[in-house]
């Protein structure tokens, strides 16, 4: 009577099905790796942009830029800080480089353009690891079928050598050709529901860093405008 213990079943099979199994054990272990990297990094990056936006939001309000680039470095884990901060930045720079509103790029255009590029860079950042969940509940149950196939292989291999087709001759094989699809299976169900739990929130994310960069850029837009109503009407005072 054969035993499925794990350790038996392990025993008993052939050099190609433990291959099989040990390949799946990884994609299991690399699963488990990025799972628990990811969940920590977006909660941490979670808290930290919070506290950020508490402390910023009435130096937003104000439209004090330069505290807000002291906030965003006060807050580097923060990914809300790394992008208002590098925003600001290039729009402060590009004031102080002389740009005005008319030439071709304004300082809120080029604010704008760096604002697209830490979106984008944060974005990359947040979804790093997520390719190697996508691939490994992809290709898992694939893995999980060849091992189906070698066990199979295995079975008739046993009829062969017996030459009998009675279950004891094939209850080998068969055990190890369903234990490998099972394993298979078992890698792949929680990588696929757990990379689409963690997509839709970096897709949460990364939609209320978008929106922060549209009221940045609003208050960066409303500045510029004061600025430029002022100083054209200190102009046509001093031209009366």
């Amino acid at each position: 009577m054969m035993s499925f213990n794990p350790i038996h079943l392990w025993a008993s099979m052939g050099l190609m099905s433990k291959i099989v199994t040990s390949v799946l054990l990884v994609m299991a272990l690399c699963t488990v790796t990025v799972v628990v990297e990811r969940w920590i990094a977006l909660f941490r990056g979670t808290r930290a942009s919070q506290r950020f936006a508490s402390a910023a939001g009435s130096a937003l309000n104000a439209r004090e830029f330069e505290t807000l680039v002291t906030l965003s470095a006060d807050h580097e884990q923060a990914p809300l800080s790394r992008l208002v901060g590098a925003t600001v930045k290039r729009y402060l720079r590009a004031r102080a480089d002389g740009v005005e509103a008319g030439d071709d790029l304004t300082p809120i255009e080029l604010a704008k353009r760096e604002g697209a590029r830490q979106t984008e860079e944060l974005g990359a950042d947040l979804r790093r690891g997520m390719g190697m969940l996508a691939t490994i509940g992809s290709i898992s149950p694939f893995v999980g079928l060849l091992g189906t196939v070698v066990g199979i292989i295995t079975a008739f291999q046993g009829i062969a050598a017996t030459g009998s087709g009675g279950l004891g001759a094939v209850s080998g094989g068969i055990a190890e050709a369903l234990v490998e699809t099972a394993l298979g299976l078992m890698v792949a169900i929680p990588s696929v529901l757990i990379f689409n739990f963690l997509s839709n929130t970096i897709t949460r994310m990364e939609g209320a860093l978008q929106r922060s960069l549209g009221e940045l850029i609003d208050e960066m837009e409303t500045h510029q405008g004061r600025e430029t109503s002022g100083r054209f009407a200190r102009e046509a005072q001093a031209a009366e």
